[in-house]
């Protein structure tokens, strides 16, 4: 029992002072220490209690998946002889610190040894169906602790029928395989901002309109055409545009008459640009001034036919391909 206290002081002193680490997969390879209370219907020298020294050699499937076989031997008189094979499960996240896991699995005992009454055992060999509990922690970055206590069924040989044993294990394995460290992906560089997109080049154009009338008529002259195209061309592509027009005359003749012809002349261009060229009607406005703002002087029968006049101006811009 000395040396049995003395290895779990040693495995204790180990977890105490450890660094926390996350569990490797892959082969492992460790000692083991198990101290087996043995069911009192068993024969073995005079005692039931036994301390066993092991070697642990298993695989790690995955963070949570095991599978161990294990031998172990009597420490002080080599009366028992243990095998095992077990399959381990772990809870809960890997974060390097204590994880519970559960083992079941099957154990054979090879014994000798004397009843109280110094009778020899009847049985040489038995097989164990096992089930445990218990808590494991890496203490280093390839090195397991782990401890758990065991239940341990005699499932064959007949005889001795209900003989259950129990054990307490400690172990501490070491892993051929470093942890895999995680690879925290570089966080993708930013975009380099885009410069922005150069404003479009635009351009204000202004279309004027004038239409000169013949003396006391009203009429559009079809010399007029190409302008009267013009601002009809240029409505359609901007639909946002308005044209005003303003009538104008001579001097010659009453104030009320001209002041009548001058809104004729403007109306006559305005229907003159809906009716041929499909613009609507709303968007052009009209208004006469009479001879109130001549041009030029109308003294002269040049500056008079100059005076006789609609005129119109509309501005739009547009942008430069």
């Amino acid at each position: 029992m000395k040396k049995i206290s003395a290895v779990m002081g040693t495995l204790l002193l180990a977890v105490s002072v450890s660094a926390t680490a996350q569990t490797p997969e892959g082969l492992y390879l460790g000692p083991s220490l198990g101290y087996y209370y043995l069911d009192s219907d068993r024969v073995i020298s005079g005692h039931d209690e036994s301390g066993v020294l092991g070697l642990n050699l298993g695989y790690r499937f995955s963070n949570d998946w095991a599978i161990e076989a294990s031998y172990g031997h009597d420490i002080a008189d080599a009366d028992l002889e243990v095998s095992q094979i077990n399959a381990y499960y772990w809870f809960g996240e890997d974060n390097g610190g204590w994880r519970p896991y559960m083992l079941a699995g099957a154990s054979y005992y090879d014994r000798s040894g004397s009843n109280e009454n110094n009778l020899q055992s009847e049985e040489k060999y038995t097989h164990q169906l096992q089930v445990g509990v218990g808590l494991s922690k890496m203490i280093a970055e390839q090195w397991e602790f782990r401890g758990d206590a065991r239940l341990h069924s005699k499932v064959r040989e007949g005889g001795f029928q209900g003989v259950n044993d129990a054990s307490v294990n400690f172990a501490v394995n070491y892993y051929f395989n470093k942890p895999v460290v995680p690879v925290v992906a570089e966080p993708a560089p930013a975009p380099e901002p885009k410069p922005p997109a150069p404003e479009p080049e635009k351009r204000t154009i202004t279309i004027r309109l004038n239409v000169e009338f013949e003396f006391d008529k009203a009429i559009v002259r079809a010399i007029y055409g190409d302008e009267l195209q013009a601002v009809a061309s240029a409505m359609k592509v901007h639909d946002d545009i308005t044209l005003e027009l303003e009538g104008h005359t001579d001097s010659l003749g009453p104030d009320e008459y001209n002041q009548t012809l001058s809104e004729d002349r403007a109306a006559a261009v305005k229907a003159k640009i809906v009716e041929d060229y499909g613009i609507a009607a709303n968007r052009i406005t009209t208004s006469g001034y009479g001879e109130t703002r001549p041009l030029v002087d109308n003294n002269t029968d040049e500056g008079r036919a100059r005076n006789r006049r609609v005129v119109g101006e509309m501005t739009y811009t547009e942008v430069v391909k």
